[in-house]
C-alpha cells in the first residue's frame, strides 16, 4: 500500500492506493495486463466504487510519452450496448491504439454518469428524453454538470512507475486536472467518434456547453432520429 504526500512536481493526490489483483487479460484488441486498485481519497459519490482498474500494454514502467486514455465507467453503453453516448466506441479506440502502438494503459475509474452514480444517471437519461441536455439533466436534478475526480487515476499512473503520458482525450478540462495533480502530460491524442443520431445531441452539448474538442463533422449525422419529443421547457 502506498501512501501519496505533496511533492514538487504539484498537488500529489492525498490518499491511500493499493494493488488488490493483477493477471493477464486476453481480449479482442491484444493482450493485456489488468490490475484491481483500490483507492481511498477524496470525497466520491457514496454510490460510486472504490476498485479502480489499470489495462496495462507492454513496458510501461519509467516510460515517457506512454499513450493513456482515462475512462470513466459507463454501464448502459458499455454493457447494454446503448446508442446515446460514445462511451464504448471511445474505449474500443483507445484499446485499438494502444495494440497498434504496442504500448499504452487505460485507466478505468468507476464513475458512473461523470461521477454522480447509476441511478441519478438514469434520472438524467429521463429528463434528457423530455428534451434536455446533458448538462440541463444535471442542473435540473440539482447535481455537478461533472463531478468527476482525478486524483486515483494519477495515483495509479505513479504506482505504476510512469514517467509522462499522451493522453487520449477531447476533454481539456482533463489534461489541466492531471496537470495540477503533478501528471505531465506531454500532449493530447484526439478520441474523434463519429456520432449516430441518437448520440449527435449528446456530443454536441459537450462540444458547445463542456468545450470538449470535438469537430462539428463528427457530430452531423446523416439521419435525425424521430423521438417524438416535444422540445424541453424549463
Amino acid at each position: 500500500m502506498t501512501t501519496h504526500a505533496p511533492s514538487s512536481f504539484g498537488q500529489t493526490p492525498v490518499g491511500r492506493i493499493e494493488i488488490l489483483a493483477h493477471a493477464p487479460l486476453p481480449t479482442q484488441k491484444g493482450s493485456f495486463e489488468l490490475y484491481v486498485f483500490r483507492w481511498t481519497g477524496g470525497s466520491p459519490h457514496p454510490g460510486l466504487s472504490d476498485e479502480h482498474l489499470a489495462l496495462v500494454m507492454g513496458d510501461v514502467k519509467g516510460g515517457r510519452g506512454v499513450p493513456v486514455r482515462v475512462h470513466s465507467e459507463c454501464l448502459t453503453g458499455e454493457v447494454f450496448g446503448s446508442l446515446k453516448c460514445d462511451c464504448r466506441a471511445q474505449l474500443d479506440e483507445a484499446k485499438a491504439e494502444i495494440a497498434r502502438r504496442g504500448r499504452g494503459i487505460v485507466l478505468y475509474l468507476r464513475q458512473e454518469g461523470r461521477g454522480i452514480g447509476l441511478a441519478n444517471k438514469i434520472r438524467a437519461y429521463a429528463l434528457q428524453a423530455l428534451g434536455a441536455d446533458t448538462v440541463e439533466a444535471n442542473e435540473l436534478l440539482h447535481l455537478p454538470v461533472d463531478a468527476r475526480q482525478y486524483d486515483m487515476a494519477a495515483a495509479m499512473l505513479r504506482e505504476l512507475g510512469v514517467e509522462s503520458i499522451e493522453l487520449m482525450t477531447n476533454n481539456p478540462r482533463k489534461i489541466e486536472d492531471l496537470r495540477r495533480l503533478g501528471v505531465v502530460v506531454e500532449k493530447r491524442i484526439p478520441m474523434l467518434v463519429v456520432a449516430n443520431p441518437f448520440s449527435a445531441p449528446y456530443l454536441d452539448a459537450k462540444r458547445r456547453r463542456l468545450q470538449h474538442e470535438i469537430p462539428s463533422s463528427a457530430i452531423n449525422p446523416k439521419v435525425e432520429p424521430d423521438t417524438g419529443k416535444e422540445p424541453f421547457e424549463h
